[in-house]
């Protein structure tokens, strides 16, 4: 699997052929981070594809249980991805963030991603 690199910024990095691209684990690695960076409704191909941020996480009462279903489907249902080994998630409601770290084993072995919301 090829997947392009995203810069610091979130932008796809262009100019330098075959180093803008992640190849083996990196590459899966991107592609979970990407798949849980789209919201649901903002693909115009498919606009119910997406993590459903507004719609079921921040505009509703959800239990933490909820929101890490979300995420943990997000990653399962990525190409390459086998299983979600390992889940941890927190929420702090003085500062109104959400964060996780997830395991993922997948074809070309095994990574962990995380992020705060």
């Amino acid at each position: 699997m090829r997947y392009r690199k995203l810069s610091a910024d979130g932008d796809y990095v262009f100019g330098q052929n075959k180093q803008d691209f992640y190849q083996g684990i990196d590459s899966i690695t991107q592609a979970i981070k990407t798949n849980l960076l789209l919201l649901q409704g903002e693909w115009w191909e498919d606009t119910k594809d997406g993590l459903p941020l507004f719609q079921s996480i921040v505009s509703q009462k959800n239990t933490t249980i909820g929101v890490d279903l979300l995420i943990k489907e997000r990653i399962s249902s990525t190409k390459g991805v086998q299983s979600v080994v390992d889940f941890k998630s927190s929420f702090d409601g003085v500062n109104r963030t959400y964060s996780y770290t997830a395991t993922a084993n997948t074809t070309d072995g095994i990574t962990t991603v995380g992020s705060v919301l």
